[in-house]
């Protein structure tokens, strides 16, 4: 597994699966569970030096000769359609696109500056079209698939996070728009929409520095939602389960488009798309921030 282009150029006789976001976490067991599952990984990170993690649980699997090892940062658009297209190129095909790379963030929009704002949707939304963009044309070719890691909080607005689920929701609308369409010629789109997850995700969201949101005027709300969260995070699916929901998606036949990666989520999305005046929705979230 590297960094440079080691593998034997020519078309790959395995199929070829793209993911991104793999240096932990969620993106990290799906390039792993893929590569064991029969698929030649392409595997993304945005940071140079953070593929510790991912070489070794690829090393301990067994498949680090399956997995080749990417910089890219989903928030440039001609990198990412550079990459896509020389990964296709390169092998001789792309069979399927987990979109997973992403980024959390807390706060509230009065507190919010607009370009912690734009930023988040840079990476939460236009990094998925970025990747998408170009993708398409590659899976039409081989009747592949398109995964993308969304939310519950893609389907469910929840407090202190209005920029993180305002992006998730613009991903659901996207693809729950480009299903049929992607359908009509060869392609499935799927969306996989975990829980809470025990990973360095929620590390990584600005709890720290939303300084002005849990010293101002909204602080009592604040703290309300940082302890229901923490609890949340206490009994968090693995990422392990989610990625088997992924590569699971990848190798079935027939698969809906719109998937939970546990129990607990299901029954969370599912009060939103029950909700049809949203009162069970805004009811339930109130309960946090009180």
């Amino acid at each position: 597994m590297s960094l440079t282009n080691e593998n034997q150029a020519g078309r790959s006789t395995k199929p070829v699966v793209l993911v991104t976001g793999t240096s932990t976490g969620i993106g990290l067991a799906v390039a792993v569970t893929a590569a064991m599952a029969g698929w030649q990984v392409v595997a993304t990170i945005r940071r140079e030096g953070s593929d510790g993690e991912l070489r070794t649980a690829a090393d301990i699997a067994g498949v680090s000769s399956d997995i080749e090892l990417r910089m890219l940062d989903i928030t440039d658009a001609e990198t990412s359609a550079a990459t896509v297209n020389d990964i296709a190129q390169r092998y001789g095909r792309l069979d399927a696109v987990v979109n997973n790379a992403g980024s959390g963030h807390v706060g509230t929009v009065e507190d919010d500056s607009i370009d912690a704002i734009r930023r988040v949707m840079e990476v939460n939304y236009f990094g998925v079209v970025n990747v998408t963009k170009p993708a398409m044309a590659h899976l039409r070719a081989s009747g592949g698939t398109l995964v993308t890691v969304s939310s519950v909080g893609g389907v469910v607005g929840q407090p202190f996070n209005e920029a993180y689920c305002a992006a998730k929701f613009a991903v659901e609308g996207m693809m729950e728009s480009l299903q049929p369409v992607a359908a009509a010629v060869g392609v499935r789109v799927v969306i996989v929409e975990p829980g809470a997850v025990a990973t360095s995700f929620v590390e990584n969201v600005g709890i720290a520095d939303a300084g002005v949101t849990a010293s101002g005027a909204y602080a009592e709300a604040f703290d309300h939602y940082i302890e229901r969260t923490r609890g949340a995070f206490a009994n968090a699916q693995l990422a392990q389960g989610v990625a088997d929901v992924i590569v699971g998606a990848l190798l079935a036949d027939e698969i809906p488009f719109r998937l939970q990666s546990s129990d607990g989520a299901t029954a969370f999305a599912g009060t939103k798309l029950r909700d049809l005046d949203g009162s069970a929705v805004t009811g339930f979230t109130a309960s946090w921030v009180a």
